[in-house]
């Protein structure tokens, strides 16, 4: 873990990014304290892997419930670690709630016996869960991107162990608490309060079964490189530069309005936020000045006002690095129409931001910006505009915003990304799958298709009689 001069003791630091200061010191696991976490979680697991779905999904009920009653302390929480508005922390308290009975009410479907053709004896495929899983999760959604997956893998009987981002400690560690209050046996979610040096020695473990991460390409590969040395299943979702392309048949206000809350949702740092604006040549120089006009006048400021639209980036490690990409940006060519540069005040508050004529090999281009930066980029038609869209290792989002409806089947056929929205912006659902391809990585997660990724997918094939059973006296 990186040690500085406030904080000489390596403990974890829970900031508060509007102002910077500390709320909150807490102390790391120690290596003895791992190993027990490790040892209660193996314990766990074999008795949660004999109970029924059934019970899982009652307490995954009352973990709802108790997510919906104190959604306002959590999202209180969640905007004091990490800075996000606090309507929408309210509302993401809420979007757990509702994955939570999305598994409640599903599971046992989505985890029944499925018969299989044949002539002979029984035929049919089940679903065992597969023990321990890992889960290494981001700070820009706190409790959504846990539940996502903690919702799924426990009701199909699995226990989670839980490596949050060290900026938000106390919301791993509430969101322990929920889960434990909902009724889940005890050691069923279980919070590792390390660095990310001490992730290797974890996924090292022989108790730890799989593992999952939210993060950057070079922690997604860092991972799977050491799980493919034990063999082990990984799901990766490492982040995503979407486009959002804009043709000549739409209502350019209203697209321009959606193009700016695509861009800025949760400050701007969302895996699937509109990063890269597509515009048709015809319409470019109008979409431009809504764009830019609607831009300049999001409300800043502190980020427990319901009024505020934009507040302060995660940490001022998210800050530094969104300043740098803007300034090479630009010194490589790019045009600056708005903003530029982090704000004079206390905190990490970054202008929101418009670039143009981005250069192809600039970071602007080619990396995924967290923050309320935007790109746009001009196209002479859509073949011209999926081919701008697809030129990115990156492939999580992206959506489209037409009224013909050739274009639009054009773009759900040529866009190479996992999720494709005709004339909405990009968002994740409990029943719809997550993920990525290409670099923004591999697996899914929510629906069924998400709760089968932990599951040992088991062939039964039963036959007749054994010989010499039942026969000779």
């Amino acid at each position: 873990m990186k040690r500085d001069r406030s904080n000489p003791r390596g403990e974890i630091l829970s900031r508060n990014p509007a102002t910077g200061e500390i709320l909150k010191r807490i102390e790391s696991h120690s290596d003895q304290e791992v190993e027990r976490r490790l040892q209660k979680a193996g314990e766990a697991f074999q008795k949660n892997r004999r109970v029924p779905v059934s019970e899982w999904a009652r307490c995954l009920q009352r973990a709802a419930a108790i997510l919906e009653a104190e959604k306002a302390n959590l999202g209180r929480l969640m905007t004091l670690e990490m800075g996000k508005p606090i309507q929408a922390s309210i509302q993401e308290a809420e979007k757990c709630a509702q994955g939570c009975r999305y598994y409640a009410e599903n599971g046992e479907r989505f985890l029944a016996d499925q018969q299989l053709p044949g002539e002979k004896g029984q035929q049919y495929v089940r679903f065992d869960p597969l023990g321990p899983v890992l889960a290494v999760m981001p700070w820009n959604f706190p409790f959504w991107q846990v539940f996502r997956f903690a919702a799924p893998a426990l009701v199909a009987g699995n226990v989670c162990l839980l490596k949050h981002a060290s900026n938000v400690p106390q919301c791993a560690l509430a969101i322990e608490d929920v889960i434990r209050r909902a009724g889940f046996a005890e050691n069923s979610l279980q919070t590792l309060l390390i660095g990310s040096g001490r992730v290797r020695k974890v996924i090292e473990d022989q108790r730890i079964r799989a593992v999952t991460l939210t993060g950057s390409i070079e922690a997604g590969a860092k991972v799977a490189s050491v799980a493919a040395g034990q063999i082990k299943k990984t799901v990766l979702e490492l982040g995503g530069s979407d486009p959002f392309i804009v043709m000549p048949s739409v209502n350019l206000p209203q697209t321009a309005e959606m193009a700016v809350q695509a861009r800025t949702i949760n400050n701007g740092q969302s895996c699937i936020a509109a990063k890269r604006f597509i515009v048709d040549r015809r319409i470019f120089a109008e979409f431009e000045k809504f764009f830019v006009e609607r831009m300049s006048k999001l409300r800043l400021g502190d980020p427990m006002d319901e009024l505020t639209e934009i507040g302060p980036l995660a940490t001022e490690q998210v800050l530094k690095g969104l300043e740098s990409q803007v300034n090479r940006t630009l010194k490589m060519g790019g045009k600056l129409l708005l903003g530029g540069k982090r704000l004079d005040r206390a905190g990490y508050f970054f202008a929101p931001t418009v670039l143009t004529k981005v250069p192809a090999d600039s970071p602007a281009y080619r990396d995924e910006l967290f923050g309320p930066v935007a790109s746009l980029f001009q196209a002479d038609g859509i073949e011209e505009a999926i081919r701008i869209a697809n030129d990115t290792h990156f492939g999580l989002g992206a959506s489209a915003w037409t009224n013909n409806e050739s274009e639009a089947t054009q773009f759900i056929e040529g866009l190479e990304s996992g999720l494709v929205f005709i004339n909405g912006m990009v968002a994740s659902h409990p029943a719809l799958p997550f993920g990525g391809v290409k670099q923004s990585g591999y697996g899914r997660e929510l629906s069924h298709y998400g709760l089968r990724e932990f599951v040992n997918i088991k062939t039964v094939v039963r036959g007749g009689p054994a010989a010499g059973v039942g026969g000779a006296e």
